[in-house]
């Protein structure tokens, strides 16, 4: 078992066996016939082969100590048997690190897929030119994990930039790779238009929803106002000749209004599936941010007003610099053209560094004496 730590051997032990349950279960035809109960278990079976490794590892080397401890009176093979044991042990206290690693929680959503939204805000038509260079920022570093990246409906400016946009984000841990972009993300930089050389600040607020599925959150349909218009593509040109936007609008009128456009398809009925769907993350969104909000008052809300004080990251174009102010010291700042052509796999790898330090301090803290 784990040195020190039974009732983490005893939890891995547990997820060993739904495991083995999953893999006997991908066998099972009927299965194979639930593309969504499939993709789930293969999802739950990507995420636990890790840590199952490492755990049957472990017990190896388990089984390797215990052999050598017996024969250390052996006046033949006690010496030979020492190193043995000296190793196993070794290497045993390396896996148990890491073992920790795996055991810390980890958000539930991880494997979903994404809502991603943009919205310009301090700065005017310099936000929204920023949030079109976000935009190409997200869509390369998907390129880089496979994932696809799909614009649902967007706002153009006059100049090229966006006041709003609504992306869908699929593939393989798609909430895993940016969930870490909620929040405002704050430029400096001289505008195009900018006639004095002034360095101007803006900002543009990124939100990361995971998508739910229809079972996770409630939504009464008698609340949901359907409208159709005509889709409006770029420039304010018509993607096609028929009424196929779709607008969704939860409680109209009500404080908890909520309005989604989905305008990305031709079909009708695929706008407005798409649609209720964002729909549903933004609601489940609303209660995740609700229940965290009563239960840590302290913390902030994920995206904040936009207002220029308020940042996660300050994008410096004179200094060529990029900060993210989650982290501290020669952490924190990166390469701003590697991290705007999609090179974002530094900072969000720092990131996860620290929130797993955070957890294990957290842990060594609440441990008991």
């Amino acid at each position: 078992m784990l040195s020190g730590r039974p009732a983490a051997a005893g939890r891995i032990q547990e997820l060993e066996r739904e495991y083995a349950a999953i893999e006997l279960s991908l066998g099972n035809p009927a299965v194979l016939a639930d593309n969504a109960e499939y993709l789930r278990l293969t999802r739950r079976h990507r995420a636990l082969t890790p840590l199952i490794t490492l755990w049957r590892d472990y017990s190896e080397l388990e089984t390797q100590a215990r052999e050598a401890t017996a024969l250390l009176d052996d006046p033949d093979l006690g010496e030979l048997a020492r190193t043995e044991l000296d190793s196993a042990q070794s290497r045993m206290n390396a896996l148990q690190s890491e073992l920790e690693v795996l055991l810390l929680p980890t958000d539930p959503h991880d494997a979903s897929d994404v809502i991603l939204e943009l919205r310009a805000g301090a700065g005017g038509d310099e936000a929204g030119l920023f949030a079109a260079d976000l935009l190409r920022m997200y869509s390369r570093y998907g390129e880089g994990l496979n994932l696809k990246l799909s614009v649902v409906d967007a706002s153009e400016s006059d100049l090229g930039g966006y006041s709003r946009l609504v992306a869908e984000v699929t593939g393989d841990d798609a909430y895993r790779a940016l969930k870490w972009e909620k929040g405002v993300h704050r430029v400096q930089r001289i505008p195009a238009t900018e006639t004095q050389g002034r360095i101007h600040t803006s900002t543009v607020t990124v939100a990361v929803l995971p998508q739910v599925e229809q079972t996770e959150v409630s939504l009464d349909l008698s609340e949901v106002r359907i409208d159709v218009f005509r889709s409006q593509g770029a420039g304010g040109q018509g993607v096609n000749t028929t009424d196929s936007a779709v607008r969704a609008t939860y409680r109209a009128g009500t404080p908890d209004e909520i309005m989604v456009v989905c305008q990305d398809g031709r079909s009708q009925l695929k706008n407005k599936e798409k649609a209720l769907q964002i729909l549903r993350s933004r609601l489940a969104e609303r209660q995740r941010e609700e229940l965290m909000h009563s239960e840590r008052e302290a913390r902030s809300s994920q995206v904040g007003s936009g207002d220029r004080s308020e940042k996660i990251r300050t994008y410096n174009y004179p200094q060529n610099r990029v900060t993210d102010h989650r982290l501290s010291g020669d952490d924190k700042n990166f390469a701003l053209e590697g991290v705007m052509e999609g090179g974002l796999a530094p900072v969000i790898a720092a990131l996860v560094r620290a929130e797993r330090e955070q957890q294990l301090l957290d842990m060594t803290d609440h441990a008991p004496a």
